[in-house]
């Protein structure tokens, strides 16, 4: 049965946390961001006030084996600041039996990384490229036997499992998904994933009308279970980015060398036809600030975006289109945002994703519930600092996406159950 971090108590309890350390390292192992270290704190600093010790299990990157420049021991250091405890470290995952037993309350012990061991993700390793279909069968039927064993000892370790990783809660891995089980009244979400959860369903059970979605990115293929999902649900669907080129292409507009995948037209047109049908407006670009190469001091040119010449590739969304969106956006009472609507790495084609991330924080100052989700639209809206002037910012990538394609994850259903 799921408890609640607020109500638990842990005097004198032993927590597991799952968390998402999974920061960026220099070449001489200094963190680069640690916005994903500081975001737990909340949930372990909890967990000490409240008279609890703590062990500390993440990912680092994704080794095939134990990997110096992959160690967790880099960021100890980082953590400890943070926490504002010492924090012990464990070399091995799996042999932490004496650490974690001598534990007080208010200490803090951070596991290894768990992806030194083919039983995190359950997927065996070092096959060779020639197996049979028969040997890839057995050795994943020996990882996933072996992988009871690695779950057991981890969850040996404490009185009670935090799942506070919503970065990789769409990966049924042992962490995240398997070691639930072992704490049938003893389970919960840490702060990040509540927010996380409670941020998502805002948007997707509990929206506030008008509902705008902003679909953005540079490919149709890797949203398209996104749009599908979302085309029934929202009132305004804005179409950004270089994906959008594909549903211009297919109403028979010319969009000269602008990204696009033709074997996606059909899907595209399934969309606007459903969409019509539902009464959804659907907002595609309208006017493109186009370059002549993929480069940012390119020669630049705004096109009719139906009407792009053949040596010209559409960039960014021109000040017509920006116009069109921003009053889509301010007359919406929830909007979510998934992706740049142009090169936004490119200053010279940053300029209509910045707008995007303005409307956001003017939408969210005159009382709209704002969420932008997705690494590229958090990178911009980041980048830009409009972080602190949105409702919220996901963490997690590819567990967004998959949320708001509505399917259940792994990690948030071991803890529900």
């Amino acid at each position: 049965m799921q408890k609640f971090i607020d109500s638990y108590d842990f005097t004198g309890k032993k927590a597991i946390v799952r968390v998402d350390f999974n920061v960026p390292l220099d070449e001489d192992f200094n963190i680069t961001d640690d916005t994903r270290i500081r975001r737990a704190m909340p949930t372990l600093k909890k967990v000490l006030e409240k008279g609890g010790s703590l062990i500390i299990m993440s990912h680092l990157g994704r080794p095939k084996k134990v990997d110096p420049k992959f160690s967790l021991k880099h960021i100890v250091g980082r953590v400890s600041e943070c926490l504002g405890v010492p924090v012990q470290f464990a070399e091995d995952c799996q042999k932490a039996d004496a650490q974690a037993a001598a534990l007080k309350p208010g200490e803090a012990l951070l596991l290894e990384n768990l992806r030194y061991y083919a039983e995190e993700e359950g997927k065996p390793r070092g096959l060779a490229e020639d197996a049979s279909d028969e040997e890839k069968k057995a050795a994943k039927a020996a990882v996933k036997e072996s992988q009871k064993a690695f779950v057991k000892k981890l969850a040996s370790y404490a009185d009670c499992y935090i799942n506070d990783a919503f970065g990789t809660a769409h990966r049924a891995h042992a962490s995240t998904a398997l070691i639930a089980d072992y704490f049938p009244e003893d389970k919960m979400f840490g702060y990040l994933m509540e927010g996380e959860i409670t941020a998502i369903e805002n948007v997707l059970k509990n929206a506030k009308r008008p509902l705008t979605a902003i679909i953005g990115g540079s490919k149709v293929s890797s949203k398209l279970a996104v749009l599908k999902n979302l085309v029934g649900k929202v009132d305004n669907l804005i179409i950004g980015g270089g994906m959008g080129y594909t549903f211009i292409k297919a109403q028979g507009g010319k969009i000269g060398k602008s990204l696009h995948e033709d074997e996606l037209i059909p899907d595209a047109l399934a969309i606007l036809e459903e969409a019509k049908a539902k009464g959804v407006n659907v907002s595609l670009s309208v006017k493109t600030v186009a370059g002549q190469a993929f480069e940012n001091d390119t020669p630049r040119r705004i096109f009719d975006t139906h009407n792009i010449d053949p040596e010209w590739e559409g960039m960014d969304a021109a000040p017509e289109s920006i116009e069109n969106w921003k009053k889509i956006i301010l007359a919406s009472k929830t909007v979510l945002w998934n992706g740049p609507v142009g090169v936004f790495e490119l200053p010279n084609f940053a300029k209509g994703t910045l707008a995007i991330a303005e409307a956001l924080a003017e939408a969210t100052e005159k009382g709209a519930y704002t969420l932008v989700g997705g690494g590229d639209s958090v990178a911009a809206v980041t980048q830009m600092g409009f972080a602190e002037k949105v409702s919220y910012v996901s963490t997690g990538g590819g567990a967004m996406l998959e949320a708001i394609e509505g399917k259940e994850l792994p990690g948030i259903a071991a803890i529900r159950k």
